[in-house]
Order: C-alpha cells, then structure tokens, then sequence
C-alpha cells in the first residue's frame, strides 16, 4: 500500500516545486530536494498504484506504477524503466517542464514500450 504523505510533507513539495519553476537552477537543500521527490512519488503510487512502470529519482526514490490499461508486472522490477534526476521530476511533477521538453533535453532515460510517462504530470497535488 502506497504511504500518504502528511499535510506538512506536501506544502513542502508545493514549495520546491514553486521555488524550481521560479528558478530552474535554484540550489536547494538535498534534504528538501529528497523530501519533495519521495513525497512526490508517494502521491504518484496512490494515484497509479499498480505495478507496469519503475519510475526511479535516484538517489532519493523509486516507484512503481501502474499506468494505463498496460496490464500488471508481478515479479521483479518491470519492463518499462523510467529514470531522471530529482529536479527534471520535480519540475515535471509541477508542470514547469513538460514529459516531451525532458525527453527532447535527454533529461528522462525511458525504456520499454509503457515508459511514457507524459499522462501522469503535472501531478495534481504538486502545485498550489
């Protein structure tokens, strides 16, 4: 079952998603950077439970998710591989940088046929 976040955990996301989409370059705290990105997931793995898709933010999260009517992947780590950095998540989860502006700046490494993640972001909740 996927961890709700606390209230406190979620206006912290809404604030680093609002500091990064103010500034993309803005250097802030790796404990808030971690903290907005696991929170972040958390959000995802309750509105996409499921099991087709491993999104990872290294160092800080991995999720996996079911998107889609793709089926479910019930041993192992899933076909459909999705990795990017905590800011380019961050910002997607926002709606500051869209899944196609990430994919074309070689931000999102995405494999396997269900890695398209452009359905899930801007992540309700993420934003004030």
């Amino acid at each position: 079952m996927a961890r709700t976040p606390t209230a406190a955990e979620v206006a912290d996301l809404r604030s680093v998603v609002a500091a990064l989409a103010a500034d993309p370059g803005a250097e802030l705290p790796r404990p808030r950077l971690a903290g907005a990105a696991r929170t972040a997931c958390a959000l995802l793995a309750a509105r996409h439970p499921g099991g087709t898709v491993e999104l990872r933010v290294p160092p800080f999260a991995a999720v996996q998710l079911g998107v889609g009517e793709r089926g479910r992947h019930t041993r192992g780590t899933p076909p459909n591989v999705v990795q990017t950095d905590p800011v380019t998540f961050l910002r997607l989860a926002g709606g500051s940088l869209t899944w196609q502006e990430a994919r074309a700046a070689h931000a999102v490494r995405a494999s396997g046929i269900h890695s398209d993640l452009a359905e899930v972001f801007p992540l309700p909740g993420a934003t004030a």
